[in-house]
């Protein structure tokens, strides 16, 4: 029985040592006033099935405005289907595929010393030193003459045919890990990681997946980190980590929901406060093949909105006196169960010789 107590007893003093030195913590509620400008979006997501020179991560905010290839700070390492990696990441710049083309022939052309080149317009060119450069401008510049252009004979059409029928034929055969941050406007909004080049057309987002069709994309992801700023052990600043999900079928549209609850953390040594947000999520799924007429497009989309309040937890210590008085007790009861256990022994013996005693 000695040994018993000892054990529970040294098992009690621990718990309560470890009770005072986990510090105590308060929650708070109140409404968010802060005025801070971006929002801090860390991702780390893999595609295993889709080439990374085929995918696009967009985002936009709930006013409209529209940041095409958001790539600040995201890397992408090409994989092969086995997931395994391919080549070093690669970081990416922020720009429109626009620029990116304008910027890549500048490269080129700077590089190998030569004058820019002037595309013929095949006559819809305004004047003499009108040139069209790609077969966007060859196009836009029939439509401005209400010509119907035949992209067929168009050389700059041809050549852009040739660079991204090298890309689509690896675009099924690659996996893709896309990592790293972005920031972006402190309000509602979504951003979305989907097969195809993106572009807007009158304020409409689309995607041209081109020469495939929507059906051959297999949307199967692994969300391995998502959150809204820094993470601080506990809450629900990562709800979705390590989530995986296999489609069944292709061409499937896969929606999270996501509700952002700003935070702040006070910590009991003297640290700067930590600033950053929970979230919960609400999931769906649907085809994007036209079937009822509903718009959609394969990828995995987020759509984001920030909660009027604020929650704050803040460090506490635990204190001393108290933590003292819980072993003092502690010790105290276990002798004193010692005492009353010796009390009854001696009761006992006297008990049982008064009892031999009379019988003899």
């Amino acid at each position: 029985m000695t040994i018993i107590s000892g054990v529970l007893m040294t098992f009690l003093v621990l718990s309560e040592l470890k009770a005072y030195l986990t510090p105590q913590l308060t929650e708070e509620l109140f409404v968010d006033t802060s005025r801070s400008h971006k929002l801090k979006i860390n991702l780390d997501i893999t595609i295993p099935t889709i080439s990374c020179d085929y995918l696009s991560l967009d985002a936009m905010d709930s006013t409209g405005e529209q940041h095409l290839h958001i790539e600040h700070n995201i890397f992408k390492r090409r994989l092969n289907l086995d997931g395994h990696p391919i080549e070093e990441a690669k970081k990416e710049e922020i720009q429109s595929s626009t620029t990116k083309k304008q910027n890549e022939t500048a490269e080129s052309k700077s590089k190998e010393n030569e004058p820019p080149i002037c595309g013929s317009c095949y006559g819809a060119q305004h004047n003499e030193t009108h040139c069209c450069s790609s077969c966007q401008d060859v196009i836009d510049a029939y439509r401005e003459k209400k010509w119907n252009p035949n992209t067929e004979s168009f050389e700059q059409c041809k050549n852009e045919r040739k660079l991204e029928g090298e890309f689509a034929k690896k675009a099924l055969e690659e996996g893709c890990h896309i990592f790293g941050s972005l920031e972006v406007n402190r309000m509602g909004g979504s951003f979305h990681i989907a097969p195809g080049k993106s572009f807007s057309i009158n304020h409409i987002h689309v995607h041209d997946v081109q020469p495939y069709s929507s059906s051959k994309f297999n949307t199967s992801h692994r969300i391995n980190k998502l959150t809204f700023g820094e993470e601080f052990g506990f809450g629900h600043t990562n709800p979705l980590d390590m989530l995986e999900v296999t489609a069944k079928e292709t061409a499937i549209m896969y929606q999270y929901f996501l509700k952002i609850v700003p935070t702040i953390y006070v910590p009991k040594d003297g640290s700067p406060i930590l600033h950053t947000n929970q979230f919960s999520v609400t999931t769906h799924q649907k085809s994007a093949m036209a079937i009822s007429g509903e718009s959609a497009m394969p990828g995995v989309f987020f759509s984001y909105e920030l909660s009027p309040l604020m929650v704050k937890f803040t460090e506490k210590k635990n204190s001393l006196s108290h933590f003292l008085v819980n072993i003092c007790g502690i010790i105290g009861e276990f002798l004193n169960k010692s005492h009353l256990r010796n009390v009854s022994n001696v009761i006992f013996d006297s008990r049982w010789n008064f009892y031999r005693c009379w019988t003899s």
